[in-house]
């Protein structure tokens, strides 16, 4: 039998070089998994041995690996083995694999718990069940290190059921309660639906299925992030303490300030977005469009359309002045939208997703004008240049191309970053492209020449956001070591990080006076940042 061979590590051997993982690192986790188990599932397959020595980080290109299918049957209506047979390990797989030969899909879905338990606390569930047997699954809350979130307390709880009737019994329901988090809108449900058809197909996150000679499958899907997330750290220094806006009861994906400094809008996982008013931090309006999670927020030059990137694959155009949706929701994407844009003159909105796709539709009348099958990963941020001509989009295959608007082909594709580009941004004068990625670094690039110019250096952890000041002086970068970093683009030193937000820092913004930094946050909160008096 001849199968492939996977250079890389497993996630055992990375738990024991880093101690433990945060709990967003663990919800990406499960949200690049459960699709991987949902379409074994469907097609009849039941692995039997997931644990982290059986999921490897494959070097080469960083996708994470399900292995060792040795163990796995094809579904009836129950799986038995041999009398006297134990197939799997103990402490991840549940007492019906272990006791009675049997193995369903919740099986499974125990053992992806187990699986979470021991990356999150660095406890073995194997060293506990010869220790207590199964009671280690109703008092798994003891060995956290760091607290974790009641809603995702409650997934794990479910997962870890001891007794198969109480416990998930598809994968289908863990990421319809990730995605919704607390949301009982049955709006969202019918949306993560549309999403899961999209994550069976293999389309989330440039999921891939190998197929081996001799029964053996291998299933690959997209890391988001591979680093710890550490605890906060509180700056010392008070002379620049920022004001948090709390309203959101989920990450913020996404902050964007009005072009004329009064506004501020922030997207949220909570599938709301929300106005503020920068200056007194008092919360203006909530629009929700029932359009699940948002992924990005955009304002047009004017202040009054407002784009949102959604995971229900659309994109909604509002009413900045009135919260009002303006025409019916953009459709076109296949897959969740990662990130909206608009041309410096109002006229063009850009909008990236995970099936790959760069789509181009005209302003305001949201009527799509073109399609680009830009990356072979999904698409993670748009920008364009001030000139309006180019447009600047970055990928999870690791690439940021430069498209010509006028002809939609590529300029340059720069290559450089060795893990997923996260963020892409232009200096107000076009002379210089900025990139944030996973692989911790900020690249700034000649877009004219497709030349790096310098690698910034100092995140300890991936670099999700990256905004220049408007004077082309400074530029930010927020990153999941929970910092915002501040640079000089004179000397590409840096000038000072800023501290305060808990988990990881996903989007950040200058006001266009430059005296107000804002950054959205895991933590669901919004920090603003006063640069100058």
């Amino acid at each position: 039998m001849i199968q492939e061979f996977i250079d890389g590590q497993n996630l055992l051997k990375e738990l024991q070089q880093r101690i433990t993982y945060s709990e967003t690192e663990i919800r990406e986790f499960l949200l690049d998994l459960l699709p991987v188990l949902k379409f074994i599932h469907e097609r009849g397959v039941i692995h039997r041995d997931i644990k982290p020595a059986n999921i490897m980080h494959r070097r080469s290109d960083g996708r994470l690996v399900l292995i060792d299918l040795g163990a796995s049957k094809q579904l009836t209506e129950t799986v038995r083995t041999k009398p006297g047979t134990i197939i799997g390990t103990r402490g991840y797989s549940p007492l019906e694999q272990m006791q009675d030969g049997e193995a369903y899909p919740a099986s499974d879905l125990f053992s992806l718990g187990a699986t979470c338990f021991h990356l999150l606390t660095g406890v073995s569930p194997t060293k506990l069940w010869t220790e207590q047997g199964y009671a280690w699954v109703a008092c798994w809350q003891q060995y956290l290190r760091n607290p974790v979130s009641d809603e995702f307390s409650q997934v794990l709880n479910r997962l870890l059921k001891r007794d198969i009737p109480e416990r998930y019994q598809s994968a289908d329901e863990v990421i319809r309660d990730l995605i919704q988090q607390s949301q009982t809108d049955v709006s969202v449900l019918g949306s993560s639906q549309q999403q899961h058809t999209k994550l069976r197909n293999g389309l989330m996150a440039g999921a891939t299925i190998l197929l081996l000679g001799c029964g053996g499958v291998w299933y690959v899907t997209q890391p988001k992030d591979t680093h710890p997330s550490p605890p906060p750290t509180n700056t010392t220094d008070t002379s620049l303490q920022p004001r948090t806006l709390k309203g959101h009861s989920n990450f913020v994906s996404s902050v964007a300030i009005s072009p004329n400094g009064i506004t501020l809008v922030s997207g949220s996982y909570d599938t709301t977005l929300k106005v503020w008013n920068l200056a007194t931090g008092m919360e203006i309006n909530t629009l929700d469009g029932n359009a699940g999670s948002v992924h990005s927020v955009a304002i047009d030059p004017d202040g009054v359309t407002l784009a949102s990137g959604n995971g229900n694959n659309t994109i909604l155009l509002w009413n900045l002045l009135t919260g009002q949706q303006m025409t019916t929701p953009l459709k076109g994407h296949s897959s969740s939208v990662e990130s909206v844009a608009i041309s410096r003159d109002g006229k063009m909105l850009a909008s990236g997703s995970f099936d790959g796709t760069i789509k181009l539709w005209s302003l305001p009348a949201g009527i799509e004008v073109n399609s680009i099958k830009a990356h072979s990963s999904l698409v993670k941020s748009l920008a364009f240049s001030p000139s309006g001509e180019t447009l600047a989009s970055g990928s999870e295959d690791n690439t940021i191309k430069l498209w010509n608007l006028a002809n939609k082909q590529v300029i340059h594709i720069l290559k450089g970053h060795s893990q997923a580009v996260q963020s892409v941004a232009f200096a107000s004068d076009g002379k210089t492209l900025a990139s944030g990625s996973s692989d911790d670094t900020i690249k700034l690039w000649n877009p004219a020449t497709g030349v790096e110019i310098k690698t910034l250096k100092g995140h300890s952890h991936s670099v999700n956001s990256v905004a220049f000041s408007f004077d082309g002086k400074i530029l930010a970068s927020g990153s999941s070591d929970n910092t915002i970093k501040l640079w000089d683009l004179a000397t590409k030193n840096e000038i000072r990080p800023l501290e305060r937000h808990s988990k990881e820092v996903i989007s950040v913004a200058f006001s266009p006076d430059d005296k107000t930094l804002v950054s959205g946050s895991a933590d669901g909160t919004i920090d603003v940042w006063r640069l100058s008096p």
